[in-house]
């Protein structure tokens, strides 16, 4: 097997991969959004379930999005490389060039406007607040998202605890959410001061430093895949076009 054989076998496998896996999300993301009934009926019927574990109906979008992305890389790369087609390839490289763009893109951008992006974040924040105030304890979706949210960050609102006050859950108990309170039951005004816990936001950040170097792994890590992607489909374009030549 010479390089360009081999070099066509690893596209098959690799956009092969991509391909099956782009099919299995695309499928479970359409079954979620299909089936979301027989789904949320399941699910409250785990024991020991929590109520908020139905907001995973709200991935379903999100899951056929990427789904759909994937199948269309893996299928390019695939029949590209098998049918030798200049076309596919090129599509392929072109797509694969667009999302490396805008990674990069929107890297350079954190790097860059890191304290601006936060200021932003603040600011839309305040509109966050303002929904939290409006619909939180009368509005099922708003109010499962939230504690969701605060459940799996151990955090509280988005800035802190007084993003409850006013809201219909807290006018009408006179309590804060349980998250707010570690440990205190009902979570009253005092516990939720004596506690102190950390809003949603700020803690969202402090993962982020903390983990960055993770993060800045594993983006490298599929930079690196992005280009030799690339590589392998430009090198196999131009092959391609020095044998029909």
């Amino acid at each position: 097997m010479g390089c360009f054989g081999f070099l066509k076998t690893m596209m098959f496998i690799f956009n092969g991969i991509i391909f099956l896996a782009g099919a299995g999300i695309l499928a479970v993301g359409i079954w979620v959004k299909v089936d979301s009934g027989s789904i949320l009926g399941f699910l409250q019927n785990l024991d020991g379930a929590p109520t908020e574990l139905k907001q995973v109906l709200n991935v379903g979008y999100l899951l056929i999005a990427l789904g759909a992305v994937l199948l269309l890389i893996g299928f390019l790369g695939c029949c590209g490389a098998v049918k030798e087609s200049k076309c596919m390839l090129l599509l392929f490289f072109t797509i694969i060039l667009i999302v490396f763009i805008a990674e990069v893109a929107g890297a350079i951008v954190l790097l860059v406007f890191k304290g601006l992006i936060q200021n932003l974040i603040s600011q839309v924040g305040v509109t966050i607040v303002n929904n939290i105030k409006k619909d939180y304890g009368t509005n099922k979706d708003i109010t499962g998202l939230w504690n969701a949210t605060m459940s799996t960050l151990n955090c509280c609102g988005f800035n802190n605890f007084t993003d409850f006050s006013g809201s219909p859950f807290s006018s009408n108990s006179s309590v804060y959410p349980s998250q707010c309170c570690k440990g205190f039951t009902p979570c009253t005004p005092s516990n939720a001061t004596a506690q102190n816990v950390t809003g949603c936001f700020p803690t969202l950040v402090k993962w982020i430093d903390s983990n960055s170097v993770v993060i800045i792994g594993v983006a490298l890590g599929i930079a690196v895949l992005e280009l030799g992607a690339m590589v392998a489909s430009m090198v196999m374009y131009c092959q391609i076009k020095a044998k029909t030549s």
